[in-house]
């Protein structure tokens, strides 16, 4: 091993045994979420919306998606869509319309 190799070596392994002394004396970070404010509207198909919704993210993302007469039943079907093939949400095949029939109703 030349010299260079040797040095790199001892930087390396200098660093990592620091890292892994500051690891061994590192404090568990604890914190607080604030409680949950947003509550979804009324509606039929409500507790479907919470049971597959509010799993991943929390009822104000839903309420600050776009609003208006042109972000009816399509808009919410690509975004319920999108859920399933993008992000992987578990959504039955039965309960897609319930949640699009909720959205497109209530927002």
């Amino acid at each position: 091993m030349n010299r260079s190799t040797f040095a790199i070596a001892a930087c390396l392994s200098a660093t990592l045994l620091v890292g892994a002394i500051s690891l061994a004396h590192a404090k568990p970070v604890n914190y607080q979420l604030p409680d949950e404010t947003a509550e979804l509207k009324p509606g039929e198909h409500l507790d479907v919306v919470q049971g597959n919704c509010t799993a991943c993210h929390s009822p104000d993302y839903i309420k600050t998606q776009p609003q208006g007469p042109s972000f009816k039943k399509s808009f919410w079907q690509a975004e319920v869509t999108k859920m399933i093939k993008v992000y992987g949400a578990p959504i039955e095949d039965a309960d897609v319309a319930k949640i699009v029939d909720y959205l497109s109703t209530n927002y």
